[in-house]
Formats: structure tokens, C-alpha cells, sequence
């Protein structure tokens, strides 16, 4: 099953195989949010060169949120992972150079080519854009160094053991987010259209685009409609089964995401990790902290187009995210009485002033309002202009659970156990650190050892930062006595020296990339053969046109009847659809 996650290599459990929850940070305030509710690692995107041109930060910024993670022994990568061209090469590697020297711990790579130069000691990972579906470019990529891959989102779970099978080296897999339509690395729709390459970072998201479906005669078939929008991603009830296939990283996508969400989907996906390792103890979280208080996640209740599940399980399914392209959210119910400037609804959920609600047409797109004040079932709103009875309402913005987000965050606590003795004091955390201070200085004999021990037992089993500080034994033979305001310092102490340890500790663990020379296998730089994508979800079979698996009636459909080849048409532009049966895939070709 390969090596796992190896993380945390000071931690005694280490016989245990240890999952990382996966979070995306498009800045080092969202990054701590999401250490705080429950990430094992964020990664996140330096000031160039990373796969969301919209999501650079300042080096100083990672230094900052690596120091932070590294106190629970999470970890931070760094995206440099835009396919590059040739005078950018050695730029990007002194990125890594400065990425490494402000603590991060790996680095996300696309460009091959990057493996040939002056690398610092950092470890690599395979991203996803570097293309990774198959054992053989499994094989392929660890043959050249990676410690890590990052697996394509349209697998199977078969197909995921068959890597894990054919490769020693970690896997990191997809479990919630935002859908490509593309396989990963190998969309070139936005750059055909606009010259601007998702390869790059700066994807258009043609794909969440409205077209038109033209068969060979020109007749359409389906009129303005998000015929390439997925739905969003969510197995968070397959953990146990990606865990046991050999997946060690369980992703979050998002890193153009805002931090209220980052916040919800983490601690979703932290609670369900750790349900299925509290029944499957051979497991063990990669950080270390235990949380207490903080709000109740709900997925429903932030941006999402619907989820699905996809591929796992080997099977087709209706994977389109249609009328919800733009996260219509919760169902608020049916209009049953409007008038100026108000509605009523019958649904169960309970509206708040300040609310953002929606209607959504049968292409998928929204018209919004707010509820201004909301009395018993009426709500009021700015203008009630094209609303009537009947029309179904969503709440695509819950002003109440977006303020519980922001002001109800879980505490993340690091329990430390405290040994107390006259010449010093030592103490180990949860994440494995361990501190001896030296405390012999000029403090009298205590008067009454009685007390004086218990005042050592309370006042040093407090919390100072995140570390929980808890009194496993107290030397009575020679007890001093030390003012209240010296055993505080001596807490204050051990915890900076605590983030010292972990520091180094984290430093240490740091496993160096050493090129191997295996040659460099072919990457895709542009559709010179024509295809701008190619894709396991299919516009035959979502619209039950399919010869292979049967035809079927659908709505969307204003015909049933059509002659192939099929077209995509948006704004004048024709994109023909290829559809390779064998393989079970579509392409769309220029």
C-alpha cells in the first residue's frame, strides 16, 4: 500500500498509518483558517507561477502561515505549478530557492522541466495539472523523483488501487470542490478561445460558459445552457475506501475560495476523517491538536453546484451541474403570495434579514435580492418586479451561519504534559516535541511543601497559546517556592521553546528531491493535434443520446432526432465533439 504520508517522523505512533486533510489557502489568513478547523496541511501559491494567476502571495506571507502550521506539525506547499516557458525556468526555481528558505515543506510541480534545475533540498510533488491517470504516467513520474503524486479527479476507485499498485510513493487525491470538465493538465479551451491558458493560471472557465448543441445540419438541440458545467465534488463518505486503496491525502479544491467557506468545507471534512479513524485505529491524523467548541459545518450552506461523487465508483452518472452553475444553494421553498415589495414561501427554512436569495432560470441563470426584514412567513424585499406564485426561491447567502463562521472558530489546543522538578522542567506535546527547562536559579525552600505543590499543579496546568500545559508529576523531595508570576514565565517559556522544537523538527523531516535522470516523459504544451479537451463526462450520455448505454427522453432536448458530428456554439464560435466509444470518452476539438 506504500509508506504513506510520512509527516510527523519524531511522532512515536509512527507504526500507524498517519491521513493529512488537504486545504487550500489563497492567503495566509485563509491558510490559519483552515489549520485552525482542522487541516493537516495547507498549499498555497507564491507571487508568481502558481495555477491561479488571481491567488499570488508575497514569500513573507508563506513564511508566516509555515510558522504557524509548523506548531501542529501541519505542513504548507507551495504551488509552482504553471507549465513555464523557457526564460522562466530559472526564476521559478529561485522561487523554490526562496520558498524553501521560508519554511515550506514541499513543492507542487507541472513543467517537467523544472526537475533539471538548481533545485534547494525541498521535496516535489506530481500536480495534478502534470497529469497522472494511469500506472504507467504513475510509474513515469516516480521514476523522476516525485515523492508524491497527485491523482487525476476522473478515477475510479479500481483505478486508483492500480496506481497504488504500480508506485511506492505517496497519493494525494481530489475529495471535494469545484470540477474541471478536462482531464487535468490537458484543457486548452480557454487559451483557444482567448489566449489565455489554464496551463498558465488564467483559465476563463469556458466551461461554466452557456452554449448551444448543433448537430451536423445545424439544427440545435439544446439552446443556451451550461452543457460542460460539473457539479462539485464531495466523497466525504468514501474516506474509508479511498484510505484503504492506498490515498494518503485527502484534497479540498479552492484556492480562489473565500475564507467562510474554506472554514466549513475543513471542519466538514476534519469530523468525517476523524469518525472513520476513530473506527479504524491503524490510522492516525498527520498533525497533531485537538479542537474544542467552534460552529456546526454544513455544506449545503455555502457556495456549492451541487454535488456529486463522479467516477469512483467506475460507473456514469448524470454529472452536469445545469441550473446550478453559480450556487443557487439551499431550497427556500415556492412563492405562495406576492404583493409590492414582499413574498411569502412555503418552505421550512427559516429566513433571516439580510439573507441573499434567488430565483434561476431553466439555462441556469440567477437573478438575486435580499430579504430586508422577514416577518413570520412574509418577506420583504427591495422590489418584487417579475417574482410570481409558484416560482421556487433559494438562499444562496445565510447571513446568520456566515456570522457564526467568522466569530465561532473552533480552538485548536496542543496538550502538553509538564514534569516538575526543582533543577528543571521538562515538557512533551501532543505533536511529539520535547523541552527541558532549566528553572535552577536562587528560589528558597518551600515553607509548606503542601501548598507549595499545589500552586505549582494549578498555576502551570493552564493554557498559554495553543498548548494546554497539564502537571504529570511534581518532585517533592526538594520543593521551592516560586511566585505565581515565575511559574507563569516558566509556562510563557516552555511554549516558545516549544515552537522552536516543532520548527526544527519540521525542518528536519523535510526530505530532499534528488533527480534520478530518467528522462523527462513527453508533456502536452498545446493542442496542435486539435484537441482542446478531453473529458470521462459526455454530452451524448448526460443528454441520453448514447448508442453504447442507451438513449432516453430529455427535457433539455428540443430534438431527438440529430446527425452527427455534434457542435458546441457560443458567441458565433463552433466546437465539434468527438466521442471515442472504446474508451468511454469525450473530446472537444477546434
Amino acid at each position: 500500500m506504500g509508506r504513506g504520508c510520512n509527516l510527523l517522523h519524531h511522532n512515536p505512533q509512527m507504526q500507524l498509518t498517519p491521513l493529512e486533510l488537504l486545504a487550500p489557502a489563497r492567503n495566509k489568513d485563509i491558510g490559519i483558517a483552515a489549520i485552525d478547523c482542522g487541516a493537516d496541511a495547507v498549499y498555497i501559491a507564491g507571487p508568481s507561477f502558481g495555477a491561479r494567476e488571481a491567488a499570488g502571495n508575497p514569500v513573507e506571507d508563506i513564511a508566516v502561515l509555515s510558522q504557524y502550521a509548523h506548531r501542529f506539525g501541519a505542513r504548507v506547499y507551495a504551488t509552482v505549478n504553471t507549465l513555464l516557458h523557457d526564460d522562466e525556468l530559472s526564476q521559478a526555481a529561485e522561487l523554490i530557492r526562496s520558498l524553501y528558505k521560508a519554511g515550506v515543506d514541499a513543492v507542487l510541480v507541472q513543467d517537467y522541466r523544472l526537475l533539471e534545475q538548481d533545485l534547494p533540498p525541498i521535496e516535489l510533488h506530481a500536480s495534478t495539472q502534470a497529469v497522472c491517470r494511469t500506472p504507467a504516467q504513475a510509474a513515469a513520474l516516480e521514476a523522476l523523483g516525485f515523492r508524491r503524486l497527485v491523482l487525476e479527479r476522473q478515477l475510479s476507485l479500481d483505478q486508483i488501487r492500480a496506481i497504488r499498485e504500480a508506485v511506492s510513493c505517496e497519493l494525494e487525491f481530489f475529495v471535494a470542490g469545484a470540477l474541471c470538465v478536462c482531464y487535468s493538465g490537458e484543457c486548452f479551451l480557454s487559451e483557444y478561445l482567448t489566449d489565455r491558458s489554464a496551463n498558465r493560471g488564467a483559465c476563463i472557465q469556458a466551461c461554466r460558459s452557456l452554449y448551444d448543441l448543433q448537430d451536423a445540419s445545424g439544427r440545435t438541440l439544446v439552446r443556451n445552457y451550461p452543457l460542460l458545467s460539473l457539479q462539485d465534488y464531495r466523497l466525504d463518505g468514501r474516506i474509508a475506501e479511498l484510505a484503504q486503496a492506498g490515498i494518503c491525502s485527502f484534497k479540498i479544491e479552492g484556492r480562489l475560495k473565500g475564507e467562510s467557506y474554506v472554514r466549513n468545507v475543513v471542519r466538514h471534512y476534519s469530523l468525517a476523517l476523524d469518525k472513520f479513524i476513530a473506527a479504524n485505529p491503524q490510522f492516525r491524523r498527520a498533525s497533531a491538536g485537538r479542537f474544542e467548541g467552534g460552529f456546526t459545518p454544513s455544506l449545503p450552506a455555502t457556495f456549492n453546484r451541487g454535488f456529486t461523487e463522479l467516477y469512483i465508483d467506475g460507473t456514469r452518472g448524470r454529472w452536469l451541474s445545469g441550473d446550478n452553475t453559480k450556487s443557487k444553494g439551499e431550497y427556500a421553498g415556492k412563492i405562495t403570495a406576492v404583493g409590492e415589495g414582499w413574498i411569502e414561501l412555503d418552505g421550512t427554512l427559516a429566513i433571516s434579514n439580510g439573507d441573499g436569495l434567488c430565483t434561476v432560470s431553466a439555462n441556469g441563470e440567477q437573478t438575486g435580492f435580499r430579504a430586508d426584514r422577514c416577518t413570520g412567513r412574509r418577506i420583504e424585499i427591495k422590489s418584487s418586479e417579475g417574482l410570481s406564485i409558484g416560482q421556487e426561491i433559494w438562499r444562496n447567502y445565510n447571513i446568520a451561519f456566515e456570522k457564526q463562521l467568522r466569530s465561532d472558530s473552533p480552538e485548536r489546543i496542543i496538550d502538553v504534559t509538564v514534569d516538575f522538578s526543582a533543577g528543571c522542567v521538562t515538557a512533551v506535546s501532543a505533536a511529539g516535541a520535547s523541552v527541558t527547562l532549566d528553572i535552577s536559579g536562587n528560589y528558597p525552600p518551600a515553607r509548606n511543601i503542601a501548598v507549595a505543590v499545589d500552586n505549582i499543579r494549578r498555576q502551570m496546568s493552564k493554557r498559554t497559546g495553543v498548548y494546554s500545559f497539564h502537571v504529570m508529576s511534581v518532585d517533592d523531595t526538594d520543593v521551592r517556592f516560586y511566585p505565581l508570576s515565575v511559574l507563569n514565565g516558566f509556562r510563557r517559556e516552555l511554549a516558545a521553546m516549544l515552537d522552536e522544537k516543532m520548527a526544527e523538527i519540521m525542518a528536519a523531516g523535510r526530505s530532499a528531491f534528488k533527480p534520478t535522470g530518467a528522462p523527462l516523459p513527453p508533456q502536452k504544451r498545446k493542442a496542435e493535434d486539435g484537441v482542446l479537451m478531453r473529458s470521462r463526462y459526455c454530452i451524448r450520455y448526460e443528454l441520453g443520446l448514447c448508442p453504447k448505454f442507451g438513449k432516453r427522453a430529455d427535457g433539455r432536448l428540443l430534438r431527438q432526432d440529430c446527425k452527427e458530428p455534434l457542435f458546441l456554439v457560443n458567441n458565433g464560435r463552433r466546437l465539434q465533439l468527438d466521442f471515442d466509444c472504446k474508451a468511454c470518452e469525450m473530446k472537444v476539438l477546434n
